[in-house]
């Protein structure tokens, strides 16, 4: 059965991904893990480090609790829902529970308004982005799942095509049953003759599936994309940092960063 991994920090923009999360279970009959992780602030006493914990975990336990009992609700006890609690760095344990539970997919809260929100799009999560081998999707606040109609992937199509990335869009276009739209870019007034010979190999890897092409051009090539997926309403952006720099310049103040943090479109990232 399919497994999807929600983790949160309670925050409203990780509730609204709990939310996107449930409804994407109902859709492909999956099992949800809501999982949190915490660390331990350590101090020169070891008792007020011990009730400290105690009490974090006592907190965060039942704040699972009530999110469990609320999604529940929310999808009228059709899907199976587990928790798991990890004291730990998140970015690690969020790869060991990935390693133990193969998930179809793993979603997160990327954006809001407190310090706590935007956490899920500080450093930590910049790097997960960038380096878990599972497929994550960060859900904008405010944005609600729907069956998805149109989904658009970002692909330099000047890169060699990893068969594992292919594979798995596939597998996300035949799920949904969806349309799959290939957005490829370049500088206004140039010409690529490269690009149409490895879209005709794309084309051959991507068979059943019949991709509808587009060719932009757009001096800076993540806001084009950005602005692409608006235009064309896009239920859903696939990107993948290994074959292009959508992603390489989160971790600087760009205009491309504040793009993606405001974006209403959920943002899946293949590695």
């Amino acid at each position: 059965m399919k497994k999807i991994i929600l983790a949160t920090d309670f925050s409203k923009a990780a509730l609204n991904a709990a939310n996107y999360a449930a409804d994407m279970s109902l859709a492909i009959n999956a099992e949800i893990l809501l999982l949190h992780a915490y660390q331990v602030k350590f101090s020169y006493s070891d008792i007020p480090v011990a009730m400290n914990e105690e009490e974090m975990r006592q907190d965060i336990e039942r704040a699972m609790k009530q999110l469990k009992e609320d999604l529940w609700r929310k999808t009228k006890n059709k899907i199976d829902i587990k928790t798991e609690v990890r004291t730990g760095v998140f970015i690690d344990e969020l790869k060991a529970v990935c390693e133990l539970v193969k998930p179809y997919a793993v979603i997160i809260g990327s954006q809001g308004k407190t310090a706590s929100e935007r956490f899920w799009f500080g450093s930590h999560a910049v790097q997960v982005m960038k380096n878990l081998r599972w497929p994550l999707i960060a859900v904008p606040t405010g944005a609600q799942f729907s069956t998805p109609k149109k989904i658009g992937l970002a692909w330099d199509l000047n890169e060699v095509p990893v068969i594992a990335q292919v594979e798995e869009i596939k597998k996300i276009v035949n799920d949904f049953n969806t349309e799959l739209h290939i957005i490829n870019t370049g500088k206004p007034g140039v010409y690529d003759p490269d690009t149409v010979v490895e879209s005709m190999k794309l084309e051959k890897l991507m068979k059943p599936v019949i991709p509808v092409y587009h060719f932009i051009a757009d001096k800076n090539t993540d806001e084009g994309i950005i602005r692409f997926a608006e235009k064309n309403n896009l239920d859903l952006l696939i990107v993948m940092p290994k074959h292009h720099s959508f992603f390489d310049t989160l971790t600087h103040k760009s205009h491309t960063k504040q793009l993606v943090f405001r974006s209403y479109c959920p943002v899946m990232v293949l590695n």
